[in-house]
């Protein structure tokens, strides 16, 4: 028992002895160690959740807020905003449309960029005369058909409108503006057995004939006779005896008008005019063997229903000199500078879009640009296609372009155009 007892306490001296060495040790190193350890041990620990949880990459800033000046009843006030599409900036500024007001851009555009400018335009009375008709109406359309659009009334591409000051309220039994309909004629033009209608204001079929480009051979019969009279839903043949006809419909392309207007945020559009394409019929003579077709050949083409012209307003602020550098060295690097670059690896124009990326942006802010080829469109499109897709991703240029924007250093987002 008594060995037993010096044996523990002889190994618990040792212990002791242990301890206070130990304790030794520590006192003798700085203070700040320990700490300094756990706080490195917690920092990995922190760095290593964080890009765990970001997927290996830092987390990409959010959009800043653009500034946009907005335009109405007279006022313009100029503010940061982060509303995504002009409808949800009107909304937030408690700003309201009524009927015939109009807003450019429309209120689905997203607003992608500093600069970007509101313009809403209040409704002023006109009045639509159509014959002994007459509509009273409020709008702030551009055109005289978009005025009559918006109230209703159906117009056809070959009636013409005149858009007229009042003279006399009391004559003319109106106040504001009159947009003045005067109708076309509709008749009914058989082209070598293919019948459609023509709205026309010649007064004879040999004016229509003119009017409409129709070449007659010796051999084409007219019926009535070109001095006839044109009245309403008349019937005309023109019909060509001892040879085979063929007539097709065919669309007439629409034409579009783009007008710059320095009251819009560069590169943004407008709609001024609804446009529509038109109609022609297109006869060939055909050239048969064994009653089988063996050739054609181009006889003429007759329009008969004429395309209606797009209008569409284009902002045009100039760019400032230092979005001007940065667009340069962008397109620089991605193409040497050149717009119309095209080698076939599926990247088109001086900044190299993808034509999904590039359809993706403009259904957002350009619908005429949806299906343009890149290297197609114009510079100041290209220009503005790329502003805006890189203001509205959320990474700009680290995420879109990474390539460039490591070499050139610019800025991940475009410099502010004002």
């Amino acid at each position: 028992m008594r060995k037993k007892m010096k044996s523990l306490r002889r190994g618990y001296a040792v212990a002791s002895r242990k301890r206070i060495r130990h304790l030794r040790r520590i006192g003798k190193k700085p203070l700040f160690t320990v700490p300094l350890a756990t706080f490195m041990v917690l920092l990995v620990a922190v760095m290593v959740g964080f890009l765990v949880s970001s997927g290996g990459h830092p987390k990409l800033r959010e959009r800043d807020p653009n500034v946009v000046v907005v335009n109405f009843d007279k006022k313009e006030r100029t503010i940061p905003t982060d509303a995504r599409t002009v409808g949800e900036l009107l909304d937030r500024l408690d700003i309201k449309l009524k009927e015939g007001d109009v807003v450019e851009p429309s209120k689905e555009t997203e607003i992608a960029s500093d600069n970007f400018r509101v313009n809403v335009y209040r409704a002023v009375p006109v009045t639509i005369v159509d014959g002994d008709q007459k509509t009273f109406t409020y709008s702030a359309a551009a055109t005289p058909r978009s005025i009559v659009k918006q109230t209703g009334v159906t117009v056809y591409p070959e009636d013409r409108l005149d858009l007229l000051p009042t003279d006399n309220f009391l004559t003319e039994s109106s106040i504001g503006e009159r947009v003045v309909i005067a109708r076309a004629t509709p008749v009914s033009l058989n082209l070598y057995g293919t019948a459609t209608t023509v709205r026309t204001h010649a007064k004879t079929v040999g004016d229509l004939m003119k009017e409409r480009d129709v070449k007659l051979a010796k051999d084409d019969v007219v019926q009535p006779s070109l001095d006839t009279k044109l009245t309403s839903d008349i019937q005309i043949f023109l019909v060509r005896n001892g040879t085979q006809l063929q007539s097709v419909e065919e669309a007439v392309p629409m034409p579009t008008e783009t007008v710059d207007d320095p009251k819009l945020a560069y590169g943004t559009v407008a709609l001024r005019q609804q446009g529509a394409p038109g109609k022609k019929v297109v006869t060939y003579q055909l050239e048969l063997q064994n009653g089988k077709e063996v050739g054609r050949k181009l006889i003429q083409e007759v329009v008969v229903q004429n395309p209606v012209k797009q209008v569409i307003a284009r902002g045009s602020i100039p760019l400032t000199v230092s979005l001007q550098t940065w667009l340069l060295k962008l397109r620089m690097c991605e193409s040497g500078g050149n717009y119309r670059t095209n080698t076939g690896n599926g990247f088109y124009g001086a900044y190299q879009f993808l034509q999904s990326t590039w359809n993706n942006i403009a259904r957002k802010v350009r619908p005429d640009l949806v299906g343009v080829v890149p290297s197609n469109a114009s510079p100041a499109d290209q220009d503005f296609m790329i502003i805006t897709n890189t203001n509205l991703s959320k990474g700009g240029l680290a995420t879109q372009n990474p390539g460039c924007y490591k070499s050139t250093g610019i800025s991940a987002y475009p410099p502010a155009n004002h």
